[in-house]
């Protein structure tokens, strides 16, 4: 008698974490309407951050970022999340070395052990080096800089993937980063002729690239469109894209 095929799990919780920002946690689902498509999810507090089945403007992020800017290059993630921005970066030829930046010390876990789908291949990518701290902290400290090697390096891309937007923060003291002041210590770590890309879930914000403008050369904002299957319907972001002189 032939045994039955193994029925999918709808929702598991494959993680849960205290933070001192909010309860983390990792999530695996099979959605109905979409014939049991698996996907990741990732939540902190009562908020959604991110998911598998939407990954189009984290890619954007670093396409846009990096499509024309010379390598070879040494680029900062600063967000690891499920990882599709370090995976898109690790796409472009031109990267020599990429450090992505995390807080929480469990989404790195998740990637190491291969918990998530993208885990493994960034993990044991020699290009990638995953670096357990805060990129608000470091952006703030250009003497120190993102390579824990090397004191005060400099990088040719820094790409942020943190905050909802620059108005919608995950926390409070980030907010000192998005005015002039703190882009203008982020800058000091990007090479001239470098660029900064920031992932936005808000539409442009014109004050915010006034602010851009007062310490980069050439800003702009590209709006992300991508069709989201449960609505059946057109959603956008933001990307934002501030090179240095």
């Amino acid at each position: 008698m032939t045994e039955p095929a193994p029925q999918p799990k709808f929702f598991e919780e494959l993680d849960f974490q205290k933070t001192p920002i909010g309860d983390l946690a990792l999530r695996k689902r099979c959605v109905a309407a979409l014939d049991n498509e698996e996907i990741y999810e990732v939540t902190l507090g009562d908020g959604f951050l991110m998911s598998s089945l939407f990954h189009e403007v984290e890619v954007a992020l670093a396409n846009l970022s990096l499509a024309d800017t010379p390598g070879p290059l040494d680029v900062v993630v600063g967000g690891l999340g499920l990882g599709y921005t370090a995976q898109a970066a690790l796409a472009h030829e031109t990267v020599r070395s990429l450090f992505v930046v995390e807080a929480m010390e469990a989404v790195i876990g998740w990637h190491e052990s291969g918990l998530v789908p993208l885990g493994k291949e960034l993990s044991q990518n020699p290009l990638c080096h995953f670096v357990h701290a805060d990129f608000f902290s470091l952006a703030a400290d250009p003497a120190r800089g993102f390579d824990p090697a090397v004191l005060g390096a400099k990088f040719h891309a820094i790409l942020l993937d943190i905050d909802h937007s620059p108005r919608n923060l995950l926390d409070h003291t980030n907010a000192t980063f998005y005015r002039p002041e703190g882009l203008g210590k982020l800058a000091e770590q990007i090479h001239p002729g470098g660029i900064f890309g920031l992932w936005s879930d808000d539409p442009p914000d014109e004050p915010f690239l006034a602010d851009l403008g007062t310490v980069f050369t050439e800003v702009r904002a590209e709006v992300v469109k991508f069709f989201n299957p449960l609505l059946e319907a057109q959603s956008a972001s933001t990307v934002y894209l501030a090179r240095r002189a």
